[in-house]
């Protein structure tokens, strides 16, 4: 898989130095690059605790991207997912640690307690206050007995970093640290497996599969699980949480593990409050990518139980933007459509011919939905399929509310629907085709005569003419051989007319008009297909 890289030795620190420079100055580096790789907060000054974590890279944000005042004082990186050295953590103690002293905050993991709890020795040694906790949040392995530390760590970095910076002592701090750390609980899921820098991808979870409780640097979880959905998703994560969770308010922090798209972090988070443990969750952190494993397209969820003062140190102001912030989980809150948006609703009539015609023409686009997204996946963005019956099955969902027995007003209540069911450019064109097929109507135009004169507004405002590939190629012969001669010549010249567009290499109009010949050639414009398939099957 190629990767936005250079050398793969010097992915790190290249990625360091990026962080720093575009920082405005509030972070430094210890010197002595490549071997010691620890960042440091610009400004300061050793007059409080310090609080130093780190280890293995490919976890960004984490770590180095929470260093700032409220949260961390130094992150020492080590090599992607390797923990760093005992030298470069002990430098780090000492180039931080004033008469406050020092608190390490590491993860679980062998590496990481040798190397960090080895430089706290040689660092005591030279006089220096320093404690360390252990994070072992991971519930995904319940009869290991070092369970992993993973995103919960965050818990402690905020609610640490705080009281740092309000001037609490070390050994305050610490106790509350190791209070976090037992009562935060974390577990993952996903869908794929993360891209090691200049290694091969590791292709261990099938296609239709997620994996529940991996960890951070890829390894193996509890099980894999069929997977069929985000609800599906959150509801085996929070089911495993429920089970270690009290009946009290907590703390929330959904983590991107670094490939799930904003989009689909925001589903999962609505799925997270409707979940088993969402009448216990109060405050949230995130969704955001906090503690990555470089591009797992996966997710975790991380709990604490909240205590009043836990809530403030969580809520305290930090300057670290990679922190999302800690906020109040809210209902969904809804005003009022403004003045002259909430549509007239049409008085509804009865008209069963009319009612089966128009299901039938909705059921064939439900129908053609997988293979109008397979077409336009081609030459646009793999949804027209999608959006064509979307807009079937709402429209038959408001048949009963529908003046069916009216077509004038018919024309105009499919065209008001469209507007507000159907998406992209494709919806606001249909809708004016039927609204203005409506309003030639009223005038005392037949009916396909009214869908013409529909049609040229559509093409006057959308700007599509004949040969432009889209789906007026389909429509204006078909409502010409409609007018002439009846369904089954219209039905010929839509499928004609589609086929033409097979052979259009510059499309003038729609989004295709951004694709290049190459990708056009040979493939039937989706929308003209769609017109083609709904002719033919009426007129079969």
């Amino acid at each position: 898989m190629a990767q936005f890289i250079n050398e793969k030795d010097a992915t790190v620190t290249e990625a360091i130095d990026g962080l720093l420079q575009v920082s405005g100055g509030a972070l430094v580096r210890l010197d002595g690059y490549p071997h010691i790789r620890v960042v440091l907060r610009g400004d300061w000054d050793k007059s409080k605790v310090a609080l130093v974590t780190g280890g293995g890279s490919g976890h960004e944000p984490a770590h180095a991207g929470f260093v700032g005042q409220g949260m961390l004082t130094a992150a020492v990186c080590g090599d992607v997912f390797a923990s760093p050295s005992v030298d470069a953590v002990l430098a780090g103690i000492l180039a931080v640690t004033g008469p406050a002293g020092c608190l390490l905050i590491v993860k679980n993991y062998t590496g990481d307690r040798l190397n960090f709890g080895l430089a706290a020795e040689r660092a005591r040694a030279f006089g220096l206050k320093v404690n360390m906790v252990v994070v072992d949040d991971d519930i995904a392995l319940p009869d290991l007995p070092q369970p992993r530390g993973v995103a919960g760590t965050l818990f402690v970095h905020k609610i640490a970093g705080a009281m740092a910076e309000s001037g609490a002592s070390l050994d305050e701090i610490t106790t509350v640290a190791e209070r976090v750390i037992d009562g935060t609980k974390s577990i993952g899921m996903s869908l794929d497996t993360c891209t090691v820098p200049g290694s091969p991808k590791e292709q261990r979870i099938g296609a239709g599969k997620a994996e529940l409780g991996l960890g951070i640097h890829g390894e193996a979880g509890v099980q894999q699980v069929d997977y069929h959905n985000a609800e599906q998703a959150m509801a085996a994560v929070t089911a495993k949480l429920a089970a270690v969770m009290a009946d009290a308010p907590h703390v929330v922090l959904l983590n991107n593990l670094g490939g799930t798209t904003e989009l689909e972090m925001s589903i999962l988070a609505h799925d997270l409050v409707r979940s088993s443990i969402g009448r216990n969750l109060k405050l949230v952190v995130g969704p955001a990518a906090m503690m990555t494993s470089l591009d797992m397209r996966g997710f975790s969820v991380s709990v604490y139980p909240l205590n009043a003062d836990d809530e403030d140190w969580l809520s305290a102001p930090c300057v670290p933007s990679a922190w999302p912030g800690c906020k109040a989980i809210t209902p969904v809150r809804t005003v009022e459509l403004p003045d002259g948006l909430r549509p007239i609703q049409p008085i509804p009539s009865e008209h069963k011919a009319t009612a089966d015609f128009l299901t039938r023409c909705c059921q064939i686009l439900i129908d053609a939905e997988s293979d109008l997204n397979a077409l336009d996946a081609k030459s646009g963005d793999g949804d027209t399929g999608s959006t064509l019956a979307g807009a079937a099955r709402a429209l038959i969902g408001a048949l009963d509310r529908l003046p069916l027995a009216d077509h004038t007003q018919l024309f105009r209540a499919i065209g008001q629907e469209l507007t507000q069911t159907m998406g992209g450019s494709s919806g606001v064109l249909l809708a004016i085709f039927f609204t203005a097929a409506g309003d030639a109507a009223s005038s005392g135009l037949g009916m396909i005569a009214a869908l013409k004169e529909g049609l040229d507004r559509m093409q006057r405002i959308g700007g599509a003419e004949l040969g432009d590939r889209t789906m007026v190629d389909a429509l204006r012969p078909a409502l010409d051989e409609l007018e002439a001669k009846g369904l089954a010549e219209a039905a010929v010249a839509a499928r004609t007319g589609a086929e033409v567009t097979a052979t259009i290499t510059r499309a003038k109009a729609g989004r295709a008009s951004y694709i290049s010949a190459d990708q056009l050639q040979g493939h039937v414009d989706p929308g003209a297909e769609a017109v083609a398939r709904l002719f033919e099957q009426l007129a079969s």
